[in-house]
């Protein structure tokens, strides 16, 4: 064992501490909760799920708004005096507030489509307590504005209506020119997923390529690369540069916006050149005042507890303050592994006339003994079988830790009731410390080798940028206008020590062996520095009450960046700039029914020749990825399902003869359906299908040439499906499958994984003790523990699927 990385490890364990909030109470003397300010009837738009009991009407008002997220006004001195009805099951708002007002005097009514006011009904028996006039407390925002004005959930709860879509601010799915899934923390909760990978595997256009239970989370989106890799690829509310790194917790996630395809022209373009697509997270915010603590079971020993508080203050509940906090410990479901993980989240807000503001403070830590690993194929060995999920070949002295901080702050300020002005200003900081090597599978019997190293990493990165979202017209056609300049700059810094003699095991027999003492790298030093700057500008034009939309839009970046020698020196350098634009369109005719189409192009930094090369040191332009997508959305108000069909087309650098060019070229070519909602009030739905024709064409080598790319399965599918069951009230079953084709393992398309199958059975239960909602969450996945491989990463690293794992939970809400 190496004592001292290990000591280190724990005395920073230490030093993180355990994370507490003690936030006061505030007596409510209005009563308001903000809801999105779109255009749809959200009191009578799908079900969802409702847990309420009887109590004083204040506070059960506080959890109606929380659960249905609507914007709800009355007299807080009055409402405490009135007692609710109970309310449980699911139902649509409109009915939800109608049953815990019946027999109170009391009625409703909406004045926006997010907005309800509680009242006296006209005709109340004499001795039912009045209400005061309603005042309607806190402000609304425009419909340009970032900040507070999330889309609302659609039926069923899993999936919002729509998504941040980077610089084209908040979107509706249906007036979306792209494929964009957001799944809420309702999901999030349900499925009780630890980080945002668990979630988004679930989408038929994403697979996560990274084994479970790793020190990093790494995905294919489309059949392209996606968070490979030192750089973390998931943005932070529309930015790069501030989400942990490696593994992002969902601790303290509202939302997970998933957009499908290239996304340079809306997000800028991402830290590690990925094109496939995007992921973006949308952090809590304190919407009411909650008091939750949770407590779970996973694996065969791991525990863990949570806990969110939520508070607003002022006159006008102006000021928002929420906290995340988590702690788990214990052994995992894989041999030999165990897992400690810390997290605190800090999100504060103010919520002015015409100003709007957030602050996020995020601290992330995460160790490993003897996490799990990919395992690279030596070349001309037939792929062996798969190895149970719980099997490990990572040594119980070999570990990993990491630890991120970040922070972000947000501004926005209406100039004028349709022009608002943004900032954002914000970055993080990583640092890793590992002891472990990657196996590489020698022969068809499951040997492995692997050759430990001591890592060190520090990524640092910064981000800002600024700009102006507003409105006009131009006679019969609106014009949604943005505008932004923006920065975005990492540094990292590695030091190495590798160990004197490999380690030899079996992925069906692992052989513990000796430790080895390896020394800490004695110096970190700079390895790269990276800027992308640039200014994009975007423009939808809408007319005809919005049947007709059209955004074009175009972004100039600027890419800058140095790689070092562990003496400072610049071995290499890169700086050029690229324009990529994009064209999308939106065609409604009928209220339910969206047609698009988009031409959008990711960009990538191109390589810099190798010094085989006659062209050697030269750095090659920027690739440019273009993607031509069509597609149907079809709403058909508790259940809505979306089609498309896409190509992109990427070029990648090769030697043909002696010159390295970008003369090689992946299309990747697909049909994608998804469905989601409501089949009827008591059963939902998500799930999808996504085929995929991804094929190499113009390499410099005729094995490779029409053959398909590595880790792009034909075939991917999900369903899941939720029943809340007639015979116990609050008692809600659900069953998840997860499928996906054969897989090749390398650009010969020699070696290959096969097709897999997983089912996933869970249930929770809703109910109230005293007056304190509880919610039981149990859940099995993968409940016929099959072996398999999960994934491939671009680089020909096969990752180890899950096995058979146990997950419980309870939440109290005080």
């Amino acid at each position: 064992m190496n004592l001292g990385a290990r000591t280190k490890a724990r005395n920073t364990r230490r030093r993180t501490g355990v994370f507490a909030a003690l936030l006061a109470s505030v007596a409510l003397e209005g009563i308001t909760f903000s809801g999105a300010a779109w255009a749809q009837p959200a009191g009578t738009q799908g079900t969802r799920q409702f847990n309420i009991p009887a109590q004083a009407l204040t506070d059960a008002l506080v959890q109606f708004g929380y659960q249905s997220g609507l914007q709800v006004a009355a007299d807080g001195n009055v409402a405490a005096s009135v007692t609710s009805n109970a309310v449980s099951g699911s139902h649509t708002p409109s009915e939800a507030l109608g049953r815990m007002l019946a027999g109170t005097g009391l009625t409703f009514h909406f004045t926006s489509a997010n907005t309800v006011q509680v009242q006296k009904l006209a005709n109340a028996p004499a001795g039912v307590m009045q209400l005061d006039p309603v005042k309607v407390q806190g402000q609304d925002v425009p419909s340009q504005a970032m900040i507070d004005n999330l889309p609302p959930a659609y039926a069923g709860g899993s999936v919002a209506r729509g998504g941040q879509v980077g610089l084209l601010g908040n979107r509706d799915f249906m007036d979306t020119p792209f494929d964009m899934t957001t799944y809420t923390s309702q999901k999030i909760e349900n499925q009780q997923a630890a980080t945002v990978a668990d979630v988004v595997n679930t989408d038929p256009t994403v697979r996560v390529t990274s084994p479970a239970n790793g020190m990093l989370d790494a995905y294919y989106i489309r059949g392209f690369p996606i968070a490979e890799g030192n750089f973390g690829e998931i943005a932070f509310d529309g930015v790069y540069g501030v989400a942990p790194n490696y593994r992002v917790f969902t601790d303290y996630v509202e939302r997970i916006d998933v957009i499908a395809g290239p996304t340079a022209m809306l997000f800028g373009m991402a830290p590690n050149s990925s094109v496939g697509g995007s992921i973006n997270i949308v952090p809590k915010r304190a919407a009411t005042d909650l008091t939750r603590v949770a407590a779970e079971y996973t694996g065969l020993s791991q525990l863990g507890a949570r806990i969110d508080v939520a508070r607003r203050f002022g006159e006008n509940r102006e000021y928002g303050v929420r906290f995340n906090g988590g702690a788990y410990s214990g052994n995992t479901q894989i041999n030999n592994q165990s897992r400690d993980a810390l997290v605190g989240a800090f999100a504060f807000d103010f919520r002015g006339e015409r100003f709007r503001a957030t602050v996020d403070v995020v601290s992330q830590y995460e160790s490993f003994t003897a996490p799990s690993r990919p395992f690279l194929v030596a070349a001309g060995v037939a792929m062996p079988a798969a190895p149970s999920g719980s099997s490990n070949v990572t040594q119980t002295w070999e570990w990993s830790q990491a630890a991120d901080q970040s922070a972000l702050l947000r501004a926005e300020y209406d100039i004028l009731p349709d022009l608002t002005f943004f900032a954002d200003l914000g970055g993080g900081l990583t640092q890793v410390d590992r002891l472990f090597g990657t196996p590489t599978i020698t022969n068809a019997a499951g040997n492995t080798t692997s050759t430990p190293g001591y890592y060190k990493f520090n990524v640092n990165r910064l981000t800002y940028d600024a700009g102006l979202r507003g409105t006009f017209h131009t006679g019969e056609v609106r014009h949604a206008v943005a505008l932004q300049a923006s920065r975005y700059q990492d540094w990292i810094y590695r030091g190495i020590v590798n160990a004197s003699s490999a380690v030899l095991s079996n992925i069906y027999s692992p052989v513990a062996q000796p430790s080895q003492y390896v020394p800490a790298p004695t110096q970190v030093p700079k390895i790269s520095q990276s800027t992308l700057g640039g200014v994009a500008l975007a423009d939808t034009l809408s007319a005809f009450g919005e049947r007709l939309q059209l955004t074009l839009g175009l972004r100039w970046q600027q890419i800058a960046s140095d790689n070092f020698s562990t003496t400072g020196a610049i071995t290499s350098a890169y700086n050029t700039s690229a324009v990529t634009p994009m064209a999308g369109l939106v065609v409604k005719p009928w209220d339910n029914v969206a047609l698009y189409a988009n031409y959008i192009q990711g960009l990538s930094k191109g390589d810099v020749a190798p010094a085989a090369a006659s062209n050697a040191g030269e750095v090659l332009a920027p690739y440019i990825a273009q993607q031509f997508e069509v597609g149907a959305k079809v709403d058909f108000g508790k259940i809505a399902t979306t089609l498309s069909l896409f190509q992109i087309q990427k070029p990648f650098a090769q030697l043909v003869n002696t010159v390295y060019t970008a003369s090689g070229q992946q299309t990747n070519r697909g049909l994608e359906i998804k469905v989601f909602g409501e089949i009827v009030p008591s059963v939902r739905v998500l799930g999808g299908v996504a085929l995929l024709d991804a094929r190499l064409s113009s390499t410099s080598n005729a094995a490779t040439n029409g053959n398909v790319a590595i880790g792009a399965p034909v075939f991917k599918g999900t369903l899941n499906l939720e029943w809340d069951t007639p015979f116990v009230n609050g008692l809600t079953l659900g069953a998840g499958v997860i499928t996906t084709s054969s897989q090749y393992v390398n650009a010969t398309n020699t070696q290959s994984i096969p097709t897999w199958t997983t089912l996933s059975l869970d249930a929770r239960y809703r109910t109230v003790l005293g007056k304190t909602p509880v919610v039981f969450r149990g859940a099995v996945q993968n409940v016929l523990d099959n072996s398999y491989w999960s994934g491939v990463a671009s680089y020909g690293a096969v990752a180890q699927g899950l096995p058979r794992t146990f997950l419980f939970s309870a939440a109290v809400d005080f």
